[in-house]
């Protein structure tokens, strides 16, 4: 397997590419607009052949780079089912494989930042990785007023879905804001301030209190990802 973990310091979003090495079929995690250029050059560099663009759900700080990719490579852009985005190619659901080559990446539906949440689960050689996007971050967890976000299903999301997976599955979120690339399921536990609570009702006091402004981009951004990265002028 080829893997890549990606940063763009605007946002400070996560891009993760992740490659079949054998059959140099590649997909492409939450990629941002303006980084096209340098995922193609990286893609070519490696020899690989994109075949297909993801979010984990419907952004509100960046711009996604689903359309442009597509359009430059012919690869498949997908969102989760509830996105229900007209641009992208297709779709997938809760528990849907999507198969790069002989690497099987799963889809889970985990909703709570974003009605149209998803995290992406990868099993290579004993080792589970974790694609969080927006639900779990590196001691923290996606905000969850607007965009139909809740926080009770978000609680349901990481207690009942992502901490059901093995302890020592690595995480990696959509953003880091402190430069932190990579935890464990068993650090989130331990650690991560808003896990440390008994039930979904203290977990929403928690998120309901935070009075965070909304993401500089979002009225551009949603509208935009929506599209597939299309901006209206």
């Amino acid at each position: 397997m080829i893997f890549r973990q990606l940063f763009e310091k605007v946002s400070s979003t996560y891009t993760y590419l992740i490659a079949d090495e054998v059959t140099g079929e590649a997909l492409l995690i939450d990629p941002v607009l303006e980084e096209t250029d340098m995922y193609l050059r990286l893609l070519n560099e490696l020899g690989l052949t994109l075949k297909v663009a993801m979010d984990t759900h419907t952004h509100a700080d960046h711009i996604t780079a689903l359309g442009k990719l597509r359009e430059q490579t012919g690869c498949l852009s997908l969102m989760g089912a509830q996105a229900q985005s007209a641009c992208a190619s297709g779709q997938f659901e809760d528990q849907q494989i999507i198969k790069i080559g002989q690497l099987q990446i799963k889809a889970l539906h985990t909703p709570g930042h974003t009605d149209d949440s998803y995290s992406f689960v990868l099993e290579h050689q004993d080792q589970t990785y974790l694609f969080t996007g927006d639900t779990l971050l590196i001691r923290g967890t996606g905000r969850t007023d607007f965009q139909n976000g809740n926080a009770d299903d978000q609680f349901n999301s990481l207690f009942n879905v992502l901490f059901q997976l093995p302890d020592n599955t690595w995480v990696y979120p959509g953003h880091d804001y402190k430069g932190w690339m990579v935890s464990t399921l068993h650090e989130e536990k331990q650690h991560n301030p808003r896990l440390q609570v008994s039930n979904a009702m203290e977990y929403r006091q928690i998120m309901d209190n935070l009075n965070l402004a909304n993401p500089k981009m979002m009225d551009v951004a949603v509208p935009a990802n929506r599209a597939c990265g299309e901006v209206s002028l």
